[in-house]
């Protein structure tokens, strides 16, 4: 089914056109990642679609009775309390309270929406939109400010969503794990690439490819007609006019560059850090009246450290850096700046822009002209040409997150602490700040959910998960999961029953019965007819029993839908998904079960009496 037919469609802003002639078509089923560099128009197309803007050119058709359910970049929400905000959406009331909780959002349940933090605004604004029923779903930048338990839980919805998706994203994980296709809109074309993240770039590779060889071509050409052209004066001037029209045209051509060329050695000038950078001893913090957020702290910054702080949102992680920093004074213990200390913070917020001022005297302070350093630095950050006259106002939300890290980077900081600093930033921004942290030669602490940039910039995690004394892991993020994954594999094997392997064929795993996985390296021996039926038929018992649970569950839900423990509902809400996780896989076995069945059905032989 057709949800949506864009035919030619272009916009632009004042002084600059984003895309012209972009036609595609999203049906029931698509998954398709939008990407592009900041201010290519990747919001205003979303907006175009959901119907809020209309646009300069061509035409935008919407399938017959489609509902269309979308997150803005900077939504807007209803007055009132959170859970009230979620459960007015929701297609099913009980679903609000289980969607906040798996978004980190229970605390909150009874906050007023008007007193929400941006972050908290964005993840009320996202449960608002999962559960309105809808045919096509369109996110924007949906995994700002989710932490990386809710970003797994993210994908693991979109990837079980049945209708259409439109999503833009920088997080390289979701784009590969959900998106089928990719359109990436480059200075004003628009280019479909079938599948996910990888073959957005090697489709783009090929691309440049085919320039950098056409460009190859046209020279050789322009060599030739050059030579024509010099062929002395009294010769030229009997050969065509239209030759000679279309051989200037052909030597005056330049190939368009690549639309980032990358970071160059900003780091030069760079001071230089002593052996004491910063340390913190026994550091905690706690806000007035509550608990502490942690305690215990102790960290000695190297002078090429590359740490990255992770855990849940509200663990402290964000208030560790500002301990760093500076901006805030622990609760308890030291923390003590080296001599050589200059620390550059890229925060959340981030530097306050004059909206009025252009962007080449936000770097100068507007009281001088730009040296050669400046304009280096601010054609680096792909501020060249007229972009460095227009005013701030006018640039997107990542163009402005773009110069506000340009000029914390401009203060030559040689102690950076980045505070989630792929939020709204493009792919092709991310894939070169990572490229110049490599080469950085000072001390980096970030505080990121975007777990494609932490394996490429840190070496070393300190794990923040609210059990008050972070906790240092060596190795990375990537360390760091699997010890995750492996404790969360030994608590699955705690659950499960003593057997007997040489009596029992299977095992209850959450309520359900698994078959029992032939011995490494055995053959698998075909079971018989009869003991596959059994399984079966147990099966069956289970997957009635499951169903009656989810049904008594969603029943509970909806009688507590309306009332205030919101972390009872929380509970409720975990417990539904572990049913339905049950009840999925106790179908996916009888199902195996049933194909097994069939195919020794098939190849028996026959019997003639």
């Amino acid at each position: 089914m057709i949800l949506v037919d864009v035919e030619r469609v272009g916009m632009s802003r004042p002084g600059k056109p984003l895309f012209t002639d972009l036609s595609f078509t999203v049906s029931t089923g698509d998954r398709i990642g939008i990407v592009g560099l900041n201010g290519c128009g990747k919001s205003t197309l979303l907006s175009v679609l959901t119907g809020e803007s209309t646009a300069e050119t061509g035409s935008v058709r919407q399938g017959r009775d489609v509902r269309v359910a979308a997150l803005a970049q900077r939504p807007i929400l209803p007055p009132g309390t959170v859970l009230a905000a979620v459960e007015d959406a929701a297609e099913q009331p009980w679903e609000a309270a289980a969607v906040l909780d798996h978004l980190g959002m229970t605390p909150l349940c009874d906050a007023d929406t008007t007193r929400l933090s941006g972050g908290q605004a964005k993840r009320v604004a996202l449960a608002r939109t999962l559960v309105q029923a809808s045919d096509l779903l369109i996110l924007d930048e949906p995994t700002n400010h989710l932490d990386i338990d809710a970003i797994a839980w993210l994908e693991d919805r979109l990837a079980s969503y049945r209708g259409g998706l439109l999503l833009v994203t920088h997080d390289r994980h979701v784009l590969d794990r959900v998106t089928t296709k990719v359109l990436e809109l480059d200075r004003g074309t628009g280019y479909i690439h079938d599948g996910g993240y990888d073959a957005y770039l090697e489709g783009r590779a090929d691309r440049e490819e085919q320039a950098a060889n056409a460009e190859s071509s046209r020279k050789i050409l322009a060599r030739k007609e050059l030579a024509w052209l010099r062929r002395g004066a009294p010769a030229r001037t009997s050969k065509p006019k239209a030759r000679i029209e279309s051989a200037t045209a052909l030597i005056e051509t330049r190939a368009e560059p690549p639309a980032r060329q990358g970071i160059p050695d900003l780091w030069f000038g760079t001071p230089r850090l002593g052996d004491k950078v910063i340390e913190l001893h026994d550091v905690a913090f706690a806000h007035e009246g509550h608990a502490p957020l942690f305690e215990g702290v102790e960290l000695l910054l190297d002078p090429r450290e590359r740490l990255g702080l992770v855990g849940p949102n509200g663990a402290g992680k964000s208030t560790l850096l500002d301990l760093i920093a500076g901006r805030r004074q622990p609760t308890a213990g030291t923390v003590v700046p080296g001599p050589t200390a200059r620390i550059g913070y890229y925060d959340q917020v981030g530097v306050t822009l004059d909206p009025k001022q252009r962007v080449r005297d936000a770097v100068t302070g507007g009281h001088r002209q730009p040296d050669w350093q400046d304009a280096a630095l601010l054609e680096s950050f792909w501020f060249d040409g007229d972009a460095q006259w227009a005013p701030i106002e006018l640039l997107s939300g990542g163009e402005r997150r773009r110069l506000q890290l340009l000029l914390i980077l401009a203060a030559k900081p040689n102690v950076l602490l980045l505070d989630e600093p792929t939020n709204d930033l493009d792919l092709d921004t991310l894939r070169v700040l990572e490229e110049f942290l490599d080469d950085w030669p000072g001390a980096l602490i970030v505080v990121s959910h975007d777990r494609a940039f932490l394996e490429r910039t840190v070496a070393d995690v300190m794990v923040m998960d609210g059990t008050r004394k972070p906790g240092r892991r060596r190795g990375g993020y990537a360390a760091w999961e699997d010890e995750r994954r492996a404790n969360r594999a030994r608590g699955r094997a705690m659950t499960l029953p003593s057997q007997n392997p040489a009596k029992k064929v299977a095992a209850k795993v959450d309520g359900t019965k698994a078959t029992k996985a032939p011995a490494k390296g055995a053959a698998a021996k075909p079971r018989s007819a009869s003991t596959l039926r059994h399984l079966m038929k147990d099966l069956d018992k289970d997957i009635i029993r499951l169903g009656k649970k989810r049904t008594a569950i969603e029943a509970t839900m909806a009688e507590k839908a309306g009332q205030v423990d919101h972390t009872e509902l929380g509970e409720l809400g975990r417990q539904h998904a572990e049913i339905v996780e049950s009840l999925d896989r106790a179908e996916e076995q009888w199902l195996a079960l049933a194909e097994e069945a069939e195919a020794g059905t098939a190849g028996a032989p026959s019997q003639h009496r």
